[in-house]
């Protein structure tokens, strides 16, 4: 079952970067230019932050077969209309209205982590995680290829056959829940329990924070990595960049095992710790060689999407196994804080890259990793108030014996039981 979450986080998050490498394309089609044209993906990205603010919480009062299938299809309806539609501007809303609904992979984390045992929740995680990653990086080579051969809307239509095909799978498949809090909350009562839980869940805040911080660096690194590649010290293609990225590819194999070695065994705060260890490592290598050899950036793009990433899955089992029956609300909190966390990357690590280069942008990265570890330290593991180390320095788990796995509670419901839940 990870395993085809993992797949629907792929097809459906890949909906938002089709067309990052045929841009230009895409203007000459629509006879604009390609300033107007890079609309296309920052209203994507706008609408999908927005339905993860706005569609996401719902996942926890909703019953997860017809919400997550109702979205799919309802992105599918919209992108006939993006194979189709001939007006630049109605291209630009639809693009805007299907990335609101392809929120699937956020909906994908909190159920993988319900369905699994306590001693599997990192691992169910990492599963749908990578999908989601892996989805971040095919379409963007996909594409290129495909618009090399034929026209740039065939990957538009490769992609539409591609929602439709998940759509049966999962319609024949995913089973059939009942929602965690049915009719106990109105709609804007979940979207304030969302503030609320960041300062009642201290898991959850410190995971937000480091997030932040650790996603800036993920984002700045890959950004002003295209000024270098393309610059005189590599004069890159555009084309041999797009392939770099495909070096992404490489940590998403290893994280799930990962997980299941480390994570799923020692408390989040060892394996949050060693992923940002990981990370700085990599920076530190990548920051100060990156510019005379690429061996140096190979490292720091392993490193850095590594350690983010096992970082990542570490405080999403934390967190999820903290508020279990707001694993959606919670997922929105931490998610939101890494979308800000990459705008920010992205702005300040092309601002310093302009003023001072390379080694200026992998400056900063340094420090936001540093305060990720900082916050990550703060808190001990077995802590039961805010700051401090009372509990013990175990970094062992300890808890999962009296954790009650729901994927049990929820294979042993009857019908009756899960009308009365209703």
């Amino acid at each position: 079952m990870n395993l085809l979450f993992g797949l629907a986080s792929t097809i459906t998050a890949a909906n938002l970067y089709y067309t990052y490498p045929i841009l230009n394309l895409v203007a000459d089609d629509f006879n604009v230019s390609y300033e107007k044209v890079s609309l296309i993906p920052t209203v994507m990205q706008a609408g999908y932050g927005t339905g993860i603010l706005l569609l996401c919480p719902l996942g926890d009062r909703s019953r997860v077969r017809p919400f997550i299938l109702s979205l799919i299809l309802l992105t599918a309806v919209m992108w006939i209309c993006l194979c189709v539609i001939e007006d630049f501007k109605a291209f630009c809303a639809v693009s805007f209205l299907a990335a609101l609904t392809t929120v699937t992979p956020q909906l994908m984390l909190p159920l993988a982590s319900s369905l699994a045992l306590p001693t599997r929740r990192a691992t169910a995680i990492s599963i749908v995680f990578s999908g989601l990653m892996l989805g971040m990086l095919l379409p963007r080579v996909l594409s290129g290829i495909v618009a090399q051969y034929t026209a740039w809307r065939n990957i538009y239509w490769a992609a539409l056959g591609l929602q439709s095909v998940i759509f049966i799978l999962l319609w024949l498949f995913i089973p059939d829940y009942p929602s965690n809090e049915p009719d106990e909350m109105n709609y804007f009562s979940i979207l304030l329990s969302i503030i609320r839980l960041l300062f009642r869940q201290p898991v959850l805040a410190y995971a937000c924070v480091m997030t932040f911080f650790s996603n800036a660096v993920f984002a700045s690194y890959w950004t002003t990595l295209t000024a270098l590649l393309s610059s005189p010290a590599y004069n890159y293609s555009s084309l041999r960049i797009g392939l770099f990225a495909l070096i992404g590819i490489a940590p998403l194999t290893f994280v799930p095992p990962y997980s299941r070695v480390v994570i799923d065994r020692f408390v989040p705060n060892l394996s949050v710790a060693l992923g940002l260890l990981y990370a700085i490592i990599g920076v530190v290598i990548g920051t100060y060689t990156g510019i005379f050899t690429i061996a140096g950036l190979i490292i720091q793009a392993v490193a850095v999407d590594f350690g983010v990433q096992t970082a990542s899955i570490a405080y999403r089992a934390a967190i999820y196994a903290a508020a279990p029956n707001a694993r959606n609300r919670t997922n929105v909190a931490y998610t939101v804080s890494a979308f800000i966390g990459q705008l920010m990357g992205t702005s300040i690590g092309n601002h310093l890259y302009a003023r001072g280069g390379w080694l200026r942008s992998g400056g900063a990265n340094l420090g936001f990793l540093g305060a990720a570890l900082a916050v990550t330290l703060v808190r001990g593991p077995w802590e039961t108030h805010w700051i401090g180390w009372r509990g013990g320095f175990g970094i062992r788990r300890k808890d999962i014996e009296s954790e009650l796995p729901l994927a049990g509670v929820r294979e042993a419901a009857t019908d009756d039981t899960e009308d009365s839940i209703r």
